[in-house]
Order: C-alpha cells, then structure tokens, then sequence
C-alpha cells in the first residue's frame, strides 16, 4: 500500500514537471498527495484508537486526489496521456483507503467492537428519536408527516453493517430453529405403546378370573362380614376410600383429575387466565394441563390446537418453546 502510493505520487510529479517546471509540479504533489498521506495517517491513527473519523477527513481523502487528478489531466499534452495522467493520482486515495480498511478490521477482530458502524448506528438511532417524536407532537400536521416519512426512511438503516447486532441475531434465529427442529421430529416420531393383552387359556371361567380383580382374603373363622355393607357380627364399619379420603358404605374409588390450578400451584406460577397475557412457565402448564386431558396423551399439534380453541394467548414461537420445556421436564430422571 506505501508503495502503491509512493509510486501515485512519484507519477503526479513526473507528470505535471514535463508540463510546469519542478516547483509547481513538487507544490501540486505536495498539495495532492501530501495531503492526502496526511488525512492517511490521521484515519489511520482514529482507527487504530478506536475512534470514529469525521466525514471532513473521509471526504478529503478523495477531494484532494481528484483535484491533483484533473490538475494533471490538464497538463496532458494529448488524449490518451490525460487518461494516464488523471488515473495516476487516484493511487494516494486507494492506499489510505486499504491502510485505513485494514487497521479497522483489525480492531473489530481484536476488540470485537467496530466503532465506525456504532457511530453510524447511534446516528441513525438518534435522528429516528427525533422524528418518531415530531411525528407524534408537533402541532403543525405537514411537519408531523414528513417525519413520519422520514421515520420510516431510517427505521430502513437500523442495524445496517453492525456486525454484533447481526452475530447476536443469528443466534437468536439458531435457537428458535433448533427448538422448532426438535418439536417437529419429537411430534413426528412420538409413539404412543399399548400395552399387550395377554392370551388367555383355559375357557370362559379363566377369561372371566383374568378380568375380575382379585377378593380380599375370607374372613376368619367365626368372624363374620358383609362383603356390601363392611358390618363385622351386626357392628357397623365406614370404610374410607383411598383415593379420595371420604368415609361411607360401599364408597367406590375414583381418580380425581387434576386442575389447572393445582398444576400452577405445584409450578409456583400464578393460574393462566384466558385472554391474557402468560409467562412462559404459564405456557408450560396450560400445555401440560391440556396434553394430559385426554387418554393417551395429546400430541404437540393437538396441544396446540387445543391451545388456541381454548382461548389462551400465545404466538407459536412461545408455545414450541414451551413444548421443549415440557418434553425435557417429561424426559428428565427427575
């Protein structure tokens, strides 16, 4: 890159000596490419600092070669030369550019922060602020519609050439994509297995001992019991349900299905409400609550429609990853 500009430089001199005499030609290279190596360096130095450079500095680096760029094509003595001789200066701003460029890239691998793109950026930021502000308050109606025009042009430039906003969404895409992958292979290849019935030998009397559950014991002698009403020798017995802990005669057991509340209860999360707002461990419940409502249990699709038919809020991002959630809870040895 020095050599490149070196030999841009050494190329203006040349040239416009052969047209002017050596003071004027050392005077335009001093005024062009001196200049320029200059505002080089100065880049160079902002870079290498971690700063952003001022637009005057940016823009000087190519003003000042074009002038030394048309200073020579007018001394030109013919039309092919003053093409040479107006690409001949153009080689100070490509080797400050490169050096510049480099010493940029540099920084942002070593300190993984690129200050130019965050300047832009807060500019950017800034202006919409400003706008989104005059849009929404200012009393004249025209102005009030240009910044809203105006808004919308920089919403456009948001994030454009930042690299950590970019890296960072990236990952946030990986993520949802994994988590929607591992739903739609797990609801893919769910089986749900029946246990197998086994075959029965032996005629009608041991189909009938192999679906009938097995009695209590038989009393002992000289105790005798009801087997309906629990009374032993004309003494009346409640007998409690093990399931439910109610006391009566002839009290028959059943299982209690458990609510929504009590889900959330156990979770330590307040009750989903429908049409409002959920918290993502709400999510988690409702899904448990409507996957378990039916024998065998949903699958991610129905729980979902299931979901939404029941007037729950939630997008589908928020609901697959809260599916995942509950299939690693289900999964867990815990």
């Amino acid at each position: 890159m020095l050599a490149t500009g070196a030999a841009g430089g050494y190329g203006t001199y040349s040239n416009i000596k052969g047209a002017y005499n050596s003071g004027t030609a050392l005077g335009a290279v001093a005024a062009g490419e001196g200049a320029t190596a200059v505002l080089a360096l100065v880049l160079l130095g902002l870079t290498m600092l971690g700063q952003s450079s001022p637009a005057v500095v940016r823009a000087g680096l190519w003003a000042l070669p074009a002038a030394a760029s048309a200073m020579s094509a007018v001394a030109a003595p013919d039309g092919p030369r003053t093409v040479i001789y107006a690409i001949t200066p153009l080689g100070m701003s490509v080797s400050a550019e490169g050096m510049a460029f480099l010493a940029r890239r540099i920084v942002v691998h070593v300190d993984g922060r690129d200050t130019e793109a965050e300047a832009r950026a807060a500019s950017v930021v800034q202006a919409l602020a400003y706008h989104r502000a005059r849009a929404a308050n200012h009393p004249d109606k025209k102005v009030r519609k240009r910044s809203d025009r105006a808004s919308w042009r920089l919403a456009r430039r948001v994030g454009t050439a930042d690299t950590t906003l970019g890296a960072r969404l990236l990952e946030v895409q990986r993520e949802r994509i994994t988590t929607g992958a591992d739903v739609a292979l797990g609801d893919m290849f769910a089986i749900t297995v029946t246990p197998p019935i086994p075959p029965v030998s032996g005629g009608r009397d041991a189909v009938t001992a192999a679906v009938t559950p097995a009695l209590p014991p038989a009393p002992e002698p000289g105790v005798g019991v009801e087997p309906v009403t629990g009374r032993r020798d004309g003494e009346d017995m409640q007998v409690n349900d093990p399931l439910t802990g109610l006391e009566g005669e002839g009290v028959t057991p059943a299982v209690t299905p458990v609510t929504l509340d009590q889900i959330a209860a156990i979770a330590g999360v307040p009750t989903p409400l429908i049409g409002e707002p959920l918290l993502d461990e709400q999510i988690v419940v409702v899904l448990r609550h409507l996957r378990y409502s039916a024998d065998p249990p949903l699958s991610y699709r129905q729980t979902a429609a299931a979901f939404r038919e029941s007037g729950f809020t939630g997008g589908e991002a928020r609901i697959r990853g809260a599916w995942a959630t509950l299939v690693a809870q289900e999964e867990s040895p815990r």
